[in-house]
């Protein structure tokens, strides 16, 4: 079924609970950097900005854009795109906040919680669309996703 080349696993139902914590750790294995946005044309409730807050020590940049992995906006309306480095810290954080990946959703919280390895998207999460998708040309990774119980996935 995997032969080499790259491999785009499409996440078929909501990883929640421990599925969730599973992905989020192996995700902070394997990622240098995740991403939260905040749409402008959308409110922030008082616990997202909170997220936003606690997780300042791991935030390496602020960029405005109109599109993030999974999303491009029409309309002439940018959004906050949040870069964090993926330590300690901010892991507790992520499973504290959630016990979903799809939750990532404003105004509860920002949005689209997505992980990238190096300057390659690792793992797109568009949360209010309900579809996520795991993408590696590694092997270990691949196995390593595969590896993780009770996640529901197909290849793409």
């Amino acid at each position: 079924m995997f032969d080499g080349g790259l491999y785009m696993l499409l996440i078929t139902s909501d990883p929640r609970d421990e599925v969730y914590r599973d992905v989020i750790d192996k995700a902070f294995k394997y990622c240098d950097e995740f991403i939260l946005v905040v749409r402008k044309d959308l409110s922030l409730s008082s616990q997202a900005k909170l997220v936003l807050s606690s997780l300042s020590n791991s935030l390496i940049e602020i960029s405005e854009q109109f599109e993030w992995p999974g999303t491009m906006l029409g309309g002439g309306e940018s959004a906050i795109v949040n870069y964090f480095k993926t330590d300690n810290h901010a892991k507790k954080i992520l499973k504290e906040v959630s016990n979903s990946l799809h939750s990532w959703v404003q105004p509860d919280l920002p949005e689209d919680l997505s992980f990238i390895k190096g300057n390659n998207l690792w793992l797109v999460n568009t949360s209010h669309e309900s579809e996520s998708y795991f993408v590696t040309e590694e092997k270990e990774d691949l196995e390593e996703i595969l590896g993780i119980r009770n996640l529901q996935i197909k290849q793409k």
